[in-house]
Parts: structure tokens; sequence; C-alpha cells
């Protein structure tokens, strides 16, 4: 009888969980309103309204976009609000804050749609590596989901994992 190499990992019970899956692929851009402000640092309500309504929104569709202001200046919350009014009806998804917080929002929106269910008693390796930027606040909110319904939570590959969590047993 000749040896049989098997293949423990694709007949292990594990489940893999790459959030890589959940990246969007869309196009991100910063909206910066600092050059709307005069002299760069004040807001005057009618020119930043003026900029507001002569701004080429449809540059905008399908695009996640982040509102920033990029100087130190008081800007009125208001402000923020006018800008998200004009820019929803033309992005993808907008937030207030950087790349990151835009990052961050888009994995928040894709990780409320996970059946958890699909995972519930589960030993699952959440995957650590791919090719597109995964930021940490991801894998804290997958793991935080997670927890409550898997048996087990890895972190790696699932011939290579590093132990997280696993449930005790009552």
């Amino acid at each position: 009888m000749e040896d049989q190499i098997i293949n423990r990992v694709a007949n292990s019970p594990l489940k893999t969980f790459d959030l890589e899956d959940y990246y969007h692929s869309g196009a991100r851009q910063v909206l910066d309103i600092a050059p709307w402000l005069f002299n760069g640092i004040i807001l005057k309500e009618k020119d930043f309204r003026f900029f507001v309504k002569e701004h080429n929104w449809a540059d905008y569709e399908g695009k996640n976009v982040a509102i920033v202001c990029s100087v130190d200046a008081i800007i009125p919350n208001w402000a923020y609000m006018l800008v998200a009014i004009n820019l929803e009806p033309y992005a993808n998804m907008l937030v207030y804050g950087d790349l990151s917080d835009l990052e961050n929002a888009l994995f928040m929106q894709a990780l409320t749609k996970v059946n958890l269910l699909d995972f519930q008693d589960a030993k699952i390796v959440v995957k650590g590596c791919g090719s597109h930027p995964v930021p940490g606040f991801a894998y804290v909110e997958i793991t935080r989901l997670l927890r409550p319904v898997a048996s087990s939570i890895m972190f790696g590959e699932p011939c290579s994992t590093v132990p997280l969590y696993k449930r005790r047993n009552k």
C-alpha cells in the first residue's frame, strides 16, 4: 500500500473568514474644504455656500469620499452637513474624517451584512494576509462579531494559525 498524502487542512472543520472578501474596491477620495475658506482659515457663510453651489458634485459619482478640513480652522458642523447633503446623491459612501475613517466605515458597512449564523459553533480562522489593505479596525470588529457564536477563533492561515479564543464548556 502506497503512502497517500492527505490534506489535513482541506479535511479539517475549520472555516476561513477572509476580510478581503469584504473590501470595497471603489475609488477613495478626500474632499478637503480648506480651499473654500476665506484667507484659508475663516468660513464666511455666503462665500462657502457659493463654493458648495458651484462645485461639480458629479465628479464624486460612485466614489467613497472622506470630508476633511486640512487647516486648523473652526468649522461649524452645519458646513460639513451642507457638504454631505450635496455629496450624498453621488457618492457611494461619505464620512467625516480622513481615509482611515473612510476605510473603517466601508468595512463596518460590509461586516454588518455577515450572517453570523453561518459561523455558529464553528472553528474559525480569520485570514491574515492578502493583496488589499485591511485596517486593524476590521480585525477587531469581526472578532467582536464572531466571538459570541464561534467555538474558537484563530488568526492566520489554516496550515499555520495563532489561537485567540476557545469557548469554555459549561
